[in-house]
């Protein structure tokens, strides 16, 4: 056996799967069954929250080729969702969904998607294959980047499509022999590497990240914080009733202030570095604001939108952290 059907064997088994692939990176894991799955004059629903890179391949690359998308508002009901889904081909799913964290009744929508016909495809990579399972709520197939929990050191681009259906299997296969998309026994190796901590690793990133998460939310610079497991967040009675646990992966609505001060803030941060690619030991912000615009049903927020990936220092220390960059906040005088 090699190395890579090593890790997919181990994939396919946190996954509750009868199989799964590996990609090049999460981005792939995602467009493979768009790609395998939808064909000229098909519609893709999608939340409008969704992972910007996916949007884009959406927008264009799949809108181009005679794919359209549909996006339902990222806190629509779940009868919007399924409503939505009237003559569609497939649904994609976040959950969370990227930036604001809006949860969806994964079962609900998935069976109602089932009964009409559509297939589901969710990006399971908040919950890494390990706090939830797609499959086993319905959905037909569940991808993640590996690149960040699984493989956990933030040393690698590797993405993973799991599928409790063959046939639905067998047209990812031939997609992914087609584009030739593959990965290298190194990547796989260091994968593996990383699986083999990921459930200490998540229990530490979820404790770390609840701690600061209620820390935050008490603090008056802070609207609001998103984050399900947090009691209180959006979609923290949907994550207490289907999630095993967490990422430690959240969003922070600011009370006030401006994107200048927002990115005052991150270069006040010591501990936290500045980037994008979460899931390693590292804990990092971002400011997304930005993103927002690229809605069209944007939320209403308070102020700056700051992302935070709560990593494996001590939640006392990024605390620390987080106190004296807000420290600047509060002599700017934006509102409490």
């Amino acid at each position: 056996m090699t190395v890579q059907h090593e890790l997919r064997a181990l994939i396919a088994e946190m996954e509750g799967a009868i199989d799964a692939w590996l990609t090049p990176t999460g981005l792939a894991a995602v467009t493979i069954p768009l790609l395998a799955l939808t064909r000229p004059g098909d519609t893709v629903v999608a939340t409008d929250a969704a992972y910007g890179p996916s949007r884009r391949f959406l927008d264009r690359h799949m809108a181009a080729r005679g794919v359209t998308t549909r996006y339902h508002p990222a806190d629509a009901t779940t009868d919007q969702i399924i409503g939505a889904m009237d003559g569609a081909k497939l649904l994609l799913i976040e959950s969370p969904a990227s930036l604001t964290f809006e949860m969806i009744d994964v079962p609900a929508v998935a069976a109602a998607a089932r009964e009409k016909g559509v297939l589901t495809v969710m990006d399971n990579t908040w919950a890494a294959g390990l706090a939830f399972r797609p499959l086993a709520h319905g959905v037909d197939v569940s991808v993640q980047a590996i690149s960040k929990y699984a493989a956990g050191h933030s040393d690698l681009l590797m993405g993973a499509v799991a599928v409790s259906d063959a046939r639905i299997g067998k047209a990812i296969f031939n997609t992914i022999e087609d584009m030739g998309w593959h990965t290298a026994p190194d990547e796989a190796w260091l994968a593996l590497r990383g699986l083999r901590t990921l459930p200490l690793r998540m229990n530490e990133h979820a404790r770390s990240a609840l701690q600061v998460a209620a820390w935050l939310q008490d603090r008056p610079e802070v609207a609001r914080v998103l984050y399900p497991p947090l009691p209180g967040s959006v979609g923290h009675d949907l994550w207490a009733r289907d999630y095993a646990g967490a990422a430690g992966l959240m969003g922070v609505v600011f009370n006030g202030g401006s994107e200048a001060d927002a990115e005052a803030l991150l270069d006040a941060l010591t501990l936290f570095g500045l980037g994008y690619s979460w899931g390693g030991f590292e804990s990092l912000a971002t400011h997304e604001t930005s993103q927002m615009t690229l809605r069209r049903h944007a939320p209403a927020l308070k102020g700056p939108l700051i992302r935070l990936h709560i990593g494996l220092e001590d939640p006392a220390d990024l605390m620390a952290d987080l106190d004296q960059a807000l420290t600047g906040w509060r002599s700017r005088s934006y509102p409490a």
